[in-house]
């Protein structure tokens, strides 16, 4: 379990979760100290299920027994006691009546902590891996939509300056006869906060029985996106509760973090191509930047 996570996994599961294990889950969110006091067989008699039932609670999110839930609910209170952000003080609930300074520090603390749990979890052996495929990519596609979407047009930006034939695709259509055209010496990239976005995952799919490389971004290690994929990269989100700030830029930037981290390691990589077509890309910048006019 990568620090800081539980919650955030928990998070990540309930809308996946029904019934009497979604009422655990909620419980164990609403109040995450109080939990680490309670036994198993509390905890069942608190949301009206069972001993048993807060058994499956803890299986179906990936843990192998409620006394694993109480030492990683307990890790997470004393790492975030000692914060340097201060993520002990400051809840994620905005309200209406909330000030700016207090919008400012919830949101900050939230985009700050997803970016953090990103670092902590990342897969050293996955990011090698996926950029070692990246590195001899005859052709590399990149599937996203909506928030995602936009991560996906950055990724094509990032690797198309160093020299990759790499295009994002944020349109299903174009994004499924893409991927029908792959072979086994390309790579495929899926981008989804959920792992669960048809649009992204159709195309994906097709890429994968292709023989294409296929490397999927998500917050989800158990969603269909992970599961199709050859190479998963996990990244982490952290919610403010307010409503319409559900996949927050928080977890954009968390994404990022991992583009960013591949990014450089297939620049380091193919260093002769990449060092050449920076140099020959250079210029661009600075000869569309307006001059400043000398003032009279």
């Amino acid at each position: 379990m990568p620090p800081t996570d539980v919650t955030t996994l928990i998070r990540t599961e309930l809308p996946r979760l029904a019934g009497s294990l979604r009422k655990v889950g909620e419980l164990i969110l609403e109040d995450p100290a109080a939990v680490t006091h309670c036994s198993a067989a509390e905890l069942g008699r608190r949301t009206g299920t069972s001993q048993a039932t807060v058994t499956r609670f803890c299986r179906a999110i990936g843990l192998d027994s409620y006394q694993h839930l109480l030492i990683e609910l307990a890790q997470e209170r004393g790492r975030g006691e000692v914060s340097d952000w201060g993520s002990a003080e400051i809840g994620p609930e905005i309200s209406p009546e909330d000030d700016l300074e207090r919008v400012v520090q919830v949101v900050g603390t939230a985009d700050l902590r997803a970016i953090q749990q990103t670092i902590d979890r990342i897969d050293l052996d996955a990011i090698e891996r996926a950029a070692q495929a990246l590195a001899r990519a005859r052709r590399i596609d990149v599937y996203g939509v909506g928030g995602s979407g936009a991560v996906a047009q950055e990724t094509e930006t990032r690797l198309f300056r160093i020299g990759c034939s790499v295009r994002g695709w944020t349109e299903v259509h174009g994004a499924a006869t893409s991927a029908a055209l792959l072979t086994p010496a390309d790579v495929a990239i899926g981008i989804s906060y959920s792992g669960a976005t048809r649009e992204t995952l159709e195309p994906f799919e097709m890429a994968r029985e292709r023989g294409a490389t296929t490397v999927a971004i998500t917050t989800d290690p158990r969603s269909a996106l992970a599961k199709a994929a050859d190479i998963r990269l996990i990244s982490s989100s952290s919610e403010t509760i307010f409503p319409g700030r559900t996949g927050s830029i928080g977890g954009r930037h968390s994404v990022l973090v991992l583009i960013d981290c591949l990014y450089v390691r297939v620049a380091q990589l193919t260093y002769q191509r990449a060092s050449s077509s920076l140099a020959l890309t250079d210029h661009i910048t600075p000869q569309h930047a307006v001059k400043n006019r000398r003032a009279r």
